[in-house]
């Protein structure tokens, strides 16, 4: 079943992590640290709507290169998800051709940190950790024939990275509920 994002206020600052990477090793919020512009995406494997977006992402990702910090973040419940499991992961890396840490939250912990509510949930933070954007890649959702462009997280990024306001009016993400694990979903 589909769910919106949360639009957690703009302003709230990047809760802090440390997570395994699929790729090995860890990854720490304040490793990011340096970037006029970090981006938190809540990805997985399975759902159709990110499927839809991942190779616009990755283009993005690739576009802003290093004046941007990309990290992936998968929540959902690998064991009763086994698309989402770090095997399954890998395979989204390759396909989708991601040169960003895609980064396993085992307790989900960083989800309900953040409120993550669905996949693909964007979260954009300047300089100074502080939420500036949350909500949709664009207007493109699977089916609807729209382009997948990311105009919408672009439009912010590109604001941040000039120096201006990003726009209050965002529109909510819109994308496979997080697959909490039993007894684990946030209140």
């Amino acid at each position: 079943m589909a769910a919106n994002s949360f639009m957690v206020p703009l302003g709230t600052p990047a809760p802090a992590f440390d997570l395994t990477a699929i790729s090995g090793g860890s990854v720490a919020l304040a490793d990011l640290k340096g970037s006029p512009a970090t981006l938190v995406a809540f990805l997985s494997n399975h759902c159709p709507y990110v499927r839809h977006i991942e190779d616009g992402l990755s283009r993005l990702a690739a576009d802003y290169g290093a004046r941007l910090s990309v990290v992936a973040i998968c929540s959902n419940d690998s064991v009763n998800y086994p698309d989402d499991d770090p095997t399954h992961l890998a395979e989204q890396v390759a396909r989708a051709h991601f040169a960003f840490p895609y980064l396993l939250d085992d307790t989900q912990e960083v989800a309900k940190a953040y409120r993550a509510a669905c996949t693909p949930d964007f979260f954009l933070f300047d300089a100074q950790f502080q939420l500036v954007y949350r909500g949709e890649f664009d207007g493109s959702r699977p089916g609807n024939k729209v382009p997948v462009t990311g105009a919408s997280l672009r439009a912010a990024i590109d604001a941040v990275m000039e120096g201006d306001d990003v726009p209050g009016e965002q529109n909510p993400s819109l994308g496979c509920g997080i697959k909490w694990k039993p007894g684990n979903a946030p209140a």
